[in-house]
């Protein structure tokens, strides 16, 4: 296969490119190892890079899928036709969010505004680590082995017949010689495709089983207070119905940042009562945290504002939107680290918490600092909350995927979902949609049982505080059980009728089915063939509105 690079850097002020092999600064060599495509960089002088892609030429068959991978768990990510264009950012909106004017509100800061352009072209695609393009049951995988030089970026352009395999290293200098780009492309069947694609990476196969539970977050948000946990883990237990997880979301903390100060308004008897009274009810203990995240009015925040991320000015560098913005520790302070791994340490052996669901982690790396990049960044800050929590239980969320692999036992590979299935439009990849939480769940199967156990975020069947139709949430549940291996619910199941407890019980103890196919047959309609108890199953409906087509 044939291979044009094309390197753009700076060296003593000035810039240069280099288009294939090399000038009296830099070098460029291409090679193989173990199935790998190896780009090495060989500077006599101290580089910055500015842009460093390889480019492929790829015939593209009118009826063949492309699967990009988005920046992040929340980014939306699925199987395009090669005449589509990619969904929702309009225009507008990415010039609006990534302006100076708004940079106060971080609204850009959860996906890859700050350093990739969207494309506004029909027929080009662009994701994150591994991308593929499927024709019929083949699938040729184009992936990053490793992420830890910088995010590796795909594009399938299917205009001008080519891909390109682009490594983000802004922030980061080079001398002397360094591997920059190591990427396989792999062909075969769907699953031995992925299952080729892990041996390189060499990641083990998860630890964890596939489970079900609650979490507080899906109904009552961040007004969760001790009296709620109580009496829904009454009802959940009263009921018979086995859980093996009853989680804690986010609302228990004085502040975000501040993880070790209950809010003692909402949680007078503090979390360690907490997690003892879900232990005493038969079930693991979850909490949620946001480990690299501060908000300015937190502890943390104004005692010690060395340990947050700067910009170039000196400035808090605002992470994102949430909570009314926040920013993020820096990872490589030694007394950041320190406060960190001690959250973990009262959380997980003094509380007695068994899973931390660890959310809003592609803080840690929005900004190149410390001469590293971002991927870089990411890499290692997953390394320190494996490290932290030894061998207790992560759920990932809000984390580019790749770094995570093999560093979290459960992972979000979606967006939010929320309590109503419409389209969101104009708005960013990254934001609160049913749609697009569905869409990942079907088209991210293949890091289930791989890279973790895929938690396709919750279901729901109550009828309160509820804008869905009853068989909009049955296909919810019913697609989370066959795409996913965590099944969470956030309902007080008192209120159930016999119907609801009913369809809770067989989502709880429903087997694993085994996917034969799943894909978009036309815009509006997603077709999915499996075998669960030995009895082959279609399934067909559109995930924008949640209409079911068929179902046998």
């Amino acid at each position: 296969m044939k291979f044009k690079t094309r390197l753009v850097y700076d060296c003593a002020g000035k810039s240069a490119v280099l288009c294939g092999g090399g000038d009296d600064t830099c070098r460029l060599h291409m090679g193989s190892e173990n199935g790998a495509a190896v780009l090495e960089l060989e500077a006599q002088k101290p580089v910055t890079v500015k842009r460093l892609e390889v480019t492929l030429p790829y015939k593209f068959s009118d009826d063949c899928r492309i699967y990009v991978n988005g920046f992040q768990s929340w980014t939306d990510s699925r199987e395009y036709m090669p005449r589509e264009r990619m969904s929702e950012l309009s225009a507008v909106l990415e010039t609006a969010i990534n302006s100076r004017a708004f940079a106060f509100t971080g609204l850009n800061r959860s996906g890859d505004g700050t350093f990739h352009k969207y494309p506004r072209k029909s027929g080009v695609f662009y994701g994150f680590s591994y991308g593929y393009v499927r024709n019929g049951e083949r699938v040729e995988l184009f992936a990053s082995l490793s992420e830890r030089t910088g995010y590796t970026i795909i594009t399938f352009d299917t205009r001008r017949g080519c891909i390109t395999i682009e490594k983000d290293l802004e922030g980061k200098e080079f001398s002397g010689r360094s591997e920059v780009m190591r990427f396989a492309v792999i062909a075969g069947e769907y699953d031995a495709v992925f299952d080729g694609y892990f041996k390189l990476l060499g990641v083990p196969a998860p630890k964890a089983e596939r489970a079900c539970g609650y979490t507080t977050w899906y109904n009552y948000y961040s007004n969760v207070t001790q009296d709620i946990v109580m009496r829904d883990l009454k009802s959940l237990k009263e009921s018979g119905i086995k859980a093996d997880f009853f989680q804690i979301d986010d609302g228990y903390q004085a502040a975000t940042g501040d993880w070790l100060i209950t809010d003692e308004k909402k949680f007078p008897g503090g979390m360690k009562a907490a997690a003892d009274a879900i232990h005493n009810a038969g079930m693991k203990a979850g909490l949620w945290l946001a480990p690299f995240a501060a908000v300015k009015g937190s502890r943390v925040f104004k005692e010690h504002p060395d340990w947050i991320v700067r910009d170039k000015k000196g400035a808090p560098f605002i992470t994102g939107p949430n909570w009314g913005t926040f920013c993020a520790l820096d990872i490589y302070n030694p007394d950041a680290r320190e406060y960190i791994r001690g959250v973990f340490d009262t959380v997980l052996n003094d509380w007695g918490f068994d899973l931390v669901k660890l959310d809003f982690l592609y803080a840690a790396a929005v900004l190149p600092i410390h001469g590293r990049t971002r991927g870089e960044i990411m890499c290692e800050a997953m390394d320190f909350l494996r490290e932290c929590c030894g061998s207790k239980l992560i759920l990932g969320c809000g984390v580019p995927l790749m770094p995570a692999f093999g560093k979290v036992d459960y992972c979000r590979i979606g967006a939010d979902v929320t309590n109503t299935w419409k389209p969101r439009r104009f708005t960013t990849r990254e934001d609160v949609s049913t749609p697009h939480g569905v869409n990942n769940s079907v088209f991210r199967r293949h890091l289930d049982g791989r890279a973790f156990l895929n938690d396709p975020d919750v279901f729901f069947l109550r009828e309160s505080n509820m804008n869905m139709s009853f068989e909009q949430r049955r296909l919810l549940a019913k697609v989370n059980s066959l795409f996913g291996s965590l099944m969470f619910m956030s309902d007080n199941i008192s209120e159930y009728s016999e119907r609801q407890m009913q369809l809770l019980k067989e989502i709880f103890s429903g087997k694993k089915a085994r996917i034969i196919s799943a894909g978009y047959t036309d815009r509006d309609r997603l077709e999915v063939r499996y075998e669960l108890d030995g009895t082959e199953h279609f399934l067909a409906f559109d995930p924008q509105y949640g209409r079911i087509f068929a179902e046998e």
